[in-house]
């Protein structure tokens, strides 16, 4: 039997595995991109000291490897795997021995809770730490139950419960609520949840958090505002699945048989699994594409991903755009693919940490540098949970290295340097700063310093032809800024400005 339910376990994990490293790819590169995990003391005891601070540790360190979705597709598929057998073993450990043979026909029910924590992970700011807050509280239920009744259990319940609070937070209740007694043999032990209410009362003046948040979790989402229900529905449900067993195993059927097993597994895998597909946000998951391809520069898959599927979106339009102008085909089929006026262009920069990206990201190919980095900079700070970014910390680099501002730039290299995956780019770009020759001869930085406006303006975010043209006739040889020019006058349909232009040009040619 055990054999069966552990190929059950696998193929749910397998399952995950595809799902995320298939179909969700990119909502996991959106999470490691709006973190910045360092290998610091300071930075791990920053976390560590808040409630929670453990989960939310681990759950970082697990973010960082979704730089490659399937390393982190397999993170999550294990993460739920552990939590779907520590939640049968809890209740297999719950039942009683004569009734075992009946707990077949709930096995299904043992996978809900991964189920629920896979639908809860399908939103692009829900965080890992939540999910490793759960594991951590199974574990140490498991670990509880191991030790035998008496004084020795009682007092290690009273130390537990600052411990594990600020280990896992306030999804801790769950251990609790698993570890009750009967009420008539205990009722020392309710005052368990008095003493964990006294904390929270106490608890704000001492750490720098609302108060409701250290009901709810501080590191489960990255709204502060948003209560996880689907968090807390996986943890609660645990508990909820030992009553269903145990009140309900006296009329259940006593079965060995391994087609129950599986047909529990199969009718919650095929209904939940239903449930998941249609609440998964594919249309996100083809925006997340679009930005992270142009993160990477990889302009020959934009192109071949809108010619299989033209975008509709802002994000989409402008990566499109910009893929096409990086190729030298945006005058010449401009309104071969979908349009959305000068907003597909170069879009206003919005005050969110997602939409301004792809517009920075054409800022800086054109040699607006600083234009740039203000824009990066300010979506780092609307990061809704107050995190860094590997990514913008590593464009705020560059930025500052062409524009000759290399002490900042250090600063962002030299916490670069304590990262898994920048360390290496960090350690190689630390020795251009200061190196005029060697900026100059680089590819990229030579070419886009050379690019960069020789006077300063006032600028707004409405990106203007005069911007455009000033960016170009500084300098002749950025055909990027010259294509973007025209293709401006195309979609606002100014042909007299457009006139002009080609005969500006003529004239800087003669």
């Amino acid at each position: 039997m055990k054999k069966v339910q552990y190929i059950c376990t696998l193929l749910f994990g397998v399952a995950v595995l595809l799902f995320f490293g298939l179909a969700y790819p990119h909502h996991l590169h959106y999470q490691e991109q709006y973190q910045l995990f360092l290998f610091d003391s300071t930075y791990a005891w920053d976390i560590v000291r808040l409630p929670g601070g453990i989960a939310d540790l681990l759950g970082r360190f697990c973010t960082q490897f979704f730089l490659y979705a399937w390393v982190g597709a397999l993170i999550i598929a294990l993460l739920l795997s552990a939590i779907q057998l520590q939640t049968l073993r809890l209740v297999h450990s719950r039942t009683s021995q004569a009734a075992k043979p009946s707990g077949v026909w709930f096995y299904g029910l043992s996978f809900v809770p991964s189920f629920l924590l896979w639908l809860f992970l399908l939103d692009e700011h829900a965080l890992l730490g939540g999910v490793w807050a759960v594991l951590l509280t199974l574990h140490a239920t498991r670990l509880f139950d191991e030790i035998p009744n008496g004084w020795a259990r009682r007092i290690l319940l009273f130390v537990a419960i600052p411990v594990l609070y600020w280990m896992v937070g306030p999804v801790c209740v769950l251990f609790f609520l698993m570890l009750a007694p009967s009420p008539k043999r205990a009722a020392w032990y309710y005052g368990v949840f008095v003493l964990l209410a006294i904390m929270l009362a106490i608890l704000p003046s001492y750490v720098p958090v609302p108060a409701d948040r250290l009901w709810t979790g501080i590191h489960y989402h990255r709204y502060p505002t948003t209560v996880p229900l689907l968090l807390w529905s996986a943890a609660l449900f645990v508990f909820v699945l030992t009553l269903i067993v145990r009140f309900c195993q006296k009329w259940a059927k006593a079965s060995n048989g391994y087609m129950v097993t599986l047909c529990s597994f199969v009718l919650v895998a095929v209904c939940m699994g239903g449930i998941v597909w249609k609440n998964s946000n594919f249309k996100a998951e083809k925006v997340m594409q679009y930005d992270f391809m142009a993160c990477h520069q990889q302009w020959n898959r934009i192109l071949e991903a809108v010619n299989a599927e033209k975008p509709n979106n802002q994000i989409g339009v402008t990566v499109q755009n910009l893929a096409l102008a990086m190729h030298g085909m945006l005058v010449d089929h401009l309104f071969d693919y979908n349009q959305n006026g000068i907003a597909g262009l170069l879009p206003d920069v919005q005050s969110d940490a997602t939409s301004p990206m792809p517009t920075a990201e054409a800022f800086y190919q054109l040699g607006m540098i600083h234009v740039a980095q203000r824009t990066v900079f300010e979506a780092q700070e609307a990061i809704l949970d107050f995190q860094k970014s590997a990514r913008c910390y590593k464009r705020l680099t560059q930025t500052n290295l062409i524009i000759g501002s290399y002490e900042v730039a250090r600063k962002y290299l030299t916490a670069l340097q304590k990262t898994l995956f920048y360390r290496d780019w960090a350690n190689e770009t630390l020795s251009l700063l200061g190196d005029e020759k060697a900026i100059a001869q680089h590819p990229e930085y030579g070419r886009l310093r050379q690019c960069a406006y020789d006077e300063d303006f006032y600028f707004s975010d409405h990106v203007t032809p005069e911007m455009l043209e000033s960016l170009f006739f500084s300098n002749t040889d950025n055909r990027l800024a010259l294509d973007y020019l025209r293709a401006y006058y195309m979609l606002t349909g100014d042909r007299e400005s457009y006139a002009k232009l080609l005969l500006r040009l003529q004239g800087a040619k003669n």
